[in-house]
């Protein structure tokens, strides 16, 4: 699997959106969080079979410390492996596949959103993919036991520019296709292999859970836009409302001096009077 035809560096036309990456033969500009996502991943992988001496059927102490693992309720109360779960890989095609789809994708993602809301995009799906393999697990529809590797978030990653990318062509066993009929062929793939319980059930279902997540959070961003500046705007108002309320409140105490002395005020309209008087201050010192 890998990207076909991609280019960052040509120019574009007024008819090209800025954002929109062009596509011409060539590897991709690795972008920062997709650069360190990269190191994070292969230094984990080198840590484990230089440190803990990895073995073909068997789990070293830091994949049993870092995997999700719905067997007992205090492996599923640990949460931190929700995370960390997605820098550990079994064996070499593991991570190879994995990192090699991050390399591919990620940049283009990271360029068109920003490298701090791309890395949060990309653990939310990796977690997504955790809490849905516990939950089968928990309900008895898979077995538990440790699962482990980036594959949630990084099919987050796929679907999210099978969205906003669909001019992209990928090779999918070697055949050039557009990502989305790609998105398609993996999404079958992981549905019939999750509802057979066939081989890496638990790996597949962690890929249908991270690509839902990552649907869900590009074909919602138009909304959560709206309800953030709503919120925005409810919020600014109610400062408004406020600050409306204390000047009437100060206007008040103001004309209390002015008829009846300093010395009629009470210890909260006192008090009410310094918070303005410091506010003000404050104000204009912006």
């Amino acid at each position: 699997m890998g990207l076909y035809d991609r280019d960052y560096t040509r120019e574009k036309d007024d008819e090209t959106p800025v954002y929109a990456p062009q596509m011409r033969l060539g590897l991709p500009r690795v972008t920062p969080a997709v650069k360190w996502l990269l190191i994070t991943n292969i230094s984990v992988y080198l840590v484990n079979i230089l440190v803990f001496g990895s073995a073909t059927g068997r789990m070293t102490f830091l994949q049993a410390l870092l995997t999700v693992n719905p067997s007992s309720w205090l492996r599923i109360a640990q949460l931190w492996r929700l995370i960390t779960y997605q820098f550990v890989h079994w064996d070499f095609w593991h991570i190879f596949l994995n990192m090699l789809a991050l390399f591919f994708f990620g940049p283009a993602l990271e360029r068109h959103w920003g490298s701090r809301k791309f890395l949060i995009f990309y653990l939310l799906c990796g977690v997504a993919g955790g809490l849905f393999y516990t939950l089968l697990a928990v309900v008895g529809f898979l077995a538990a036991g440790p699962m482990a590797g980036a594959s949630g978030a990084v099919f987050g990653v796929l679907i999210a520019c099978a969205i906003l990318f669909p001019h992209f062509i990928v090779l999918f066993f070697f055949f050039p296709m557009p990502i989305r009929v790609a998105a398609v062929i993996w999404i079958g793939l992981s549905v019939l292999t999750v509802l057979s319980k066939g081989a890496n059930a638990g790996g597949e279902a962690a890929h249908l859970a991270g690509i839902a997540a990552g649907a869900f959070y590009v074909l919602s961003e138009s909304w959560r836009t709206r309800l953030k500046l709503k919120f925005k705007a409810n919020r600014w108002q109610r400062h408004l409302d406020t600050e409306r309320k204390v000047r009437l409140e100060v206007d008040r105490i103001l004309k209390k001096v002015h008829d009846s002395g300093l010395q009629s005020l009470t210890t909260a309209e006192k008090r009410t009077l310094k918070r303005a008087t410091r506010l003000e201050q404050e104000r204009l010192k912006l």
